[in-house]
């Protein structure tokens, strides 16, 4: 059929959906495009959904991002919600739609298709998840629903099952809200796609915010109580009293429709696609948070269930149907998450997902520069952390944690890794420098400099998780109030300005591994030292990295005091 003809009809709006419906308008004027929508709203801006529980967004039409009289109007494209794809009917190539509002049911062909079903919260089958006051947290009337019960019933205390980006968000919110908040979380950490030792940053803020955290403990089930409160069990044997439960156990694709239509569907429970969003059926394409894609680092399936990605996939398969050389190269999962005015970031694989994937040609640098100069009130820290490839410098992702500047950082870095950058690459990255936006010397810069001084054989790198057994001699290179405050087990203090003249005190046949607050210092020790003919290694981060590698053995007072003392100075050469 002629490409001027096309009828192509799209399953689903929201980021995927209705972003290839508006870019296929645009690429192609005569084609006959229907976007059907089983929702209200064929587009809204479901990450925004928190701050309206929160207040924090008053204005429910805020969060729509267009109608269907502008989707008619601007792009003439025929949107109907409530309105439910209920068959696929791959060989005569229609599909089967009920009208949800009147119970029609009706046929609509297509010479093109494109499945953006989306995905479902997961709610496991625990006794009394369906109880009042339970709560998820996915679409504007899931919002509304949680903002009228706050509204009406003033609940004092609320559980929240789950601790990832949703669960902290919503957290956050109901917290602005006066409500005394319990965090429940399976795994030993909040923000399970971090690194651990990053996610203990967002820990400790959400302790100093008065958040009770129950981590590495599950929830088994609910009940309520005459008064109409509920009782929260878990695994442990606790059980937690709220007035109101939200589940932020994360989502799951909506795949039934593409699954009773044969498709391939993947290991992870997602629609199987090619790199031009194409599904197993060569007519049938689908985006969002219902396919499975390529990590662009370790290559694996995975679900990525973020707005970024399914406008870029929604954008690709408009292109390939209107006949378009186009592929998508994967995702990089680049994310951030802001909450109690912390900012979480992070870009390409963690070191666990490297682990999972069995790569182990690689390198962790952790580094804690201020986001902009110390001298300019309002310097913060960012805690950084950077993994590269030993044997080439390939960047291969980036975490980030700070009150200020460390999504920009991210951003950077991500940008850099879809050009399969090196570390040399964020060494020779040209930055906005002005005293209140940076450094002339950027911590994206820092980090290249850090890892490229290793490449290049002017340090080692320590392994942090043999500190507490190796044979290596521990040097700090701390002033001396600094080391009083916190240090190392095994730790031997000599300052810097005092190394030169007591290398004598140094052992000249056994590795010496070198910290200190941040990581600065140890590294203009490392180079003394090697110049001197000893053997020197550095633990990368120095005590502030310690500290939350191996929180039950520092104590976080401890850390507070040791970071501020060396953060006031900038870093004068890398």
């Amino acid at each position: 059929m002629d490409i001027a003809k096309k009828r192509v009809v799209i399953v689903g709006g929201v980021a995927g959906g209705a972003t290839c419906a508006a870019r296929l308008r645009r690429v192609d004027e005569n084609a006959e495009i229907v976007v059907l929508e089983r929702g209200s709203h064929v587009s809204f801006a479901n990450c925004g959904l928190p701050y309206y529980v929160g207040n924090v967004i008053h204005d429910e039409s805020k969060l729509l991002l267009a109608t269907p009289a502008l989707f008619q109007e601007r792009f003439n494209i025929d949107v109907r919600t409530r309105n439910e794809v209920t068959a696929i009917h791959r060989e005569e190539r229609f599909i089967t739609v009920r009208n949800l509002e009147t119970g029609r049911e009706y046929r609509e062909p297509y010479d093109a298709l494109v499945l953006s079903p989306g995905a479902l919260p997961i709610c496991p089958p625990w006794p009394g998840i369906r109880l009042p006051g339970i709560f998820t947290l996915r679409t504007i009337p899931d919002s509304r629903h949680m903002r009228d019960w706050i509204d009406a019933r003033n609940p004092r205390t609320a559980v929240v099952v789950g601790a990832g980006f949703i669960g902290l968000e919503t957290a956050e919110n109901l917290a602005h809200r006066g409500i005394a908040i319990t965090l429940i979380e399976l795994a030993d950490q909040v923000m399970p796609p971090l690194d651990k030792e990053m996610a203990a940053y967002a820990q400790q803020r959400l302790e100093a915010q008065g958040i009770e955290l129950r981590l590495g403990d599950g929830v088994t089930g609910f009940e309520q109580h005459h008064n109409g409160a509920l009782r929260v069990h878990t695994q442990a044997g606790a059980a937690f009293d709220a007035n109101m439960v939200v589940l932020a156990l994360g989502v799951r694709p909506q795949t039934q429709l593409a699954r009773n239509a044969g498709l391939e569907l993947g290991e992870r429970g997602g629609i199987r696609v090619d790199e031009q969003m194409r599904t197993s059926d060569p007519g049938i394409w689908a985006v969002g948070d219902a396919v499975e894609v390529r990590n662009r680092i370790t290559g694996a399936w995975e679900l990525i269930p973020l707005a970024g990605p399914a406008n870029r996939q929604g954008r690709v398969a408009a292109d390939a149907i209107c006949g378009r050389d186009v592929q998508y190269e994967g995702a990089l999962a680049t994310a951030v998450c802001g909450f109690f005015g912390l900012t979480v970031a992070l870009t390409g694989a963690t070191e666990k997902a490297l682990s999972r994937a069995g790569i182990e040609d690689y390198q962790a640098v952790y580094l804690h520069p201020n986001h902009h100069v110390a001298y300019y009130p309002g310097a913060h820290p960012i805690h950084m952390k950077l993994l590269y490839r030993k044997s080439d410098g390939r960047v291969l992702g980036a975490q980030a944690v700070g009150d200020a500047g460390a999504e920009r950082r991210i951003d950077v870095i991500a940008t850099a890794m879809q050009m399969k950058a090196t570390v040399h690459d964020l060494e020779e990255a040209e930055l906005c420098y002005a005293p209140q936006y940076g450094a002339a010397k950027d911590p994206v810069n820092l980090a290249g400099f850090i890892a490229g001084n290793a490449l290049r054989g002017d340090m080692a790198f320590a392994p942090w998780d043999c500190v507490h057994s190796t044979s290596a001699f521990l040097l700090d290179v701390r002033e001396l109030h600094e080391f009083r405050a916190g240090y190392i087990p095994g730790c031997v203090n000599i300052p810097l300005g005092q190394l030169r003249s007591r290398l004598s005190e140094l052992p000249r046949h056994k590795d010496i591994w070198v910290t200190c607050g941040v990581g600065q210092r140890a590294y203009y020790a490392c180079r003394i030292l090697s110049q001197h003919g000893l053997r020197a290694r550095i633990l990368s981060g120095g005590y502030s990295t310690y500290c939350v590698l191996y929180p039950e053995k520092s104590g976080r007072a401890r850390e507070t005091e040791v970071a501020k003392v060396e953060l006031q100075a900038d870093p004068v050469s890398v």
